[in-house]
């Protein structure tokens, strides 16, 4: 009778044998190391790019019906103009500053042809990466700084004027500060830790779009005389819902493909971790929010909870690399606890920020950065605090600027009577739901 497990014991005896001619440690070459820090740039930038979604849903879900589609258009403009202005100067003016200094940076134009690079020096060079790859994953940051910025001036401020100040924002403002620590400038010389952003995205964004609600003012109603903020709920809570688990999603890549390198174990191994962080951060910043709003105020708050999670995202993005997971669920959860005080105290200020970005990008920005030396022995408070300063002043000053120029040539704020009728109508002529809002009523009505 034949033996049915030969098979079996011929094929275990063929993969031994064939086990012992291989090395016990196989290096990766440097061309295949080429290859996945390549792949993990591409992957974590579109990734990022999915936030823009991300962005335009949760904006479109907390804005009222009569401006859904106004904000749907510069969700989808600002990603374009962004990404044209990092094209155009963005992109060299940020990085420039490891040559040296910003020089020869405007308007010079990235050249994306690296196949001799490849050709030459992949195979000897494992940290290396194609230069595209690099250019794409950066400017899909550069973006989402802008973002930050369209959910709070929204349902007030002119299309034009807003793109304009995109434009600046994303060519300028951005770049500069971001060469202070990314492009090798003073912040990084000094010590400064930022690994995905926190300060040089998400409060750059914050300032940004503080200074420019400060200037803009609030929307018509939104406070009463006494002081007392009047509700505008959003047009759809689901759809906000939608965008916050896009966002958190999209979140993976922005921290972990911002270990820059995917071309050992050791690094497969940090971007594992930086994972787990980042889904942590935001459970921790969810639940939080949830936990206090329901001790604050009797009822849990569904706008609340989506801020929470997006805060905790945010806490964790200055430092996601050094955390234990308890660590950094704690972390998030300080965040999603910060950014239920901070909505209410910035309505006090009579400071009108539709959507909570503010408290979510600039309080749990400074936050998540100011708490990286509590898991991360390299990086001291005062440090921390300088980065957090410098480039909080440098921001506003320089947003201040592009704010009050704009005001006071083109204007930046919709007429009262266009306000009222919402700014699909005002700036586009259509509305994103005509079965339930003023079908043909015309502007001149």
């Amino acid at each position: 009778m034949l033996d049915k497990s030969m098979p079996k014991k011929l094929i275990a005896a063929g993969v031994g044998a064939l086990l012992l001619t291989v090395p016990a440690s196989a290096e990766v070459t440097g061309e295949t190391a080429y290859i996945f820090n390549t792949l993990l740039f591409l992957i974590g930038g579109f990734l990022v790019m999915w936030m823009a979604a991300g962005f335009a849903m949760l904006e479109a879900g907390l804005v009222r019906s009569k401006n859904v589609a106004d904000i749907c258009v510069k969700n989808v403009a600002l990603y374009a103009l962004a990404s044209i202005m990092w094209m155009l100067m963005g992109y060299n003016l940020m990085y420039s500053g490891v040559d040296g200094g910003y020089a020869g940076a405007f308007f010079s134009l990235w050249n994306p042809d690296d196949a001799a690079a490849l050709a030459e020096g992949a195979a000897h060079d494992p940290a290396g990466y194609a230069a595209g790859s690099d250019f794409f994953f950066q400017m899909v940051f550069v973006a989402t700084t802008a973002s930050i910025v369209s959910g709070t001036v929204a349902e007030r401020i002119k299309l034009f004027p807003f793109l304009i100040f995109t434009a600046v924002l994303a060519g300028l403002i951005y770049p500069i500060q971001g060469a202070w620590k990314w492009g090798g400038g003073w912040l990084d010389a000094a010590g400064f830790a930022d690994f995905a952003g926190s300060t040089l995205v998400h409060s750059t964004g914050g300032w940004a779009a503080l200074v420019g609600a400060i200037i803009l003012g609030p929307r018509l109603g939104r406070y009463t005389k006494e002081g007392k903020v009047r509700p505008m709920p959003g047009s759809s809570l689901p759809l906000a819902t939608l965008g916050t688990f896009i966002l958190w999603f999209g979140w993976f890549g922005f921290n972990g493909a911002s270990q820059l390198a995917l071309g050992t174990a050791a690094d497969s191994i940090a971007i594992s971790n930086i994972f787990v962080n980042t889904n942590m951060a935001a459970a921790g910043g969810a639940f939080a929010a949830a936990i206090v709003t329901k001790l604050v105020y009797k009822k849990v708050d569904l706008s609340m909870v989506l801020n929470g999670a997006l805060a905790g995202l945010v806490s964790i993005t200055a430092g996601p690399d050094t955390p234990l997971p308890y660590q950094a669920t704690i972390i998030g959860a300080v965040g999603g606890v910060l950014v239920v005080f901070a909505v209410p105290f910035f309505d006090k200020l009579k400071i009108d920020d539709v959507v909570g970005a503010v408290s979510v990008h600039l309080v749990c920005g400074i936050w998540g950065t100011m708490a990286v030396p509590f898991t991360y022995a390299d990086a001291s408070f005062g440090t921390q605090a300088l980065g957090v300063v410098a480039i909080g002043a440098f921001v506003i000053v320089t947003s201040a600027i592009t704010w009050f120029a704009l005001k006071f040539t083109l204007g930046i704020r919709l007429s009262d009577e266009e306000e009222e009728l919402g700014s699909d109508l005002a700036e586009l002529g259509l509305e994103a739901y005509p079965e339930f809002g003023r079908g043909s009523q015309k502007l001149s009505a």
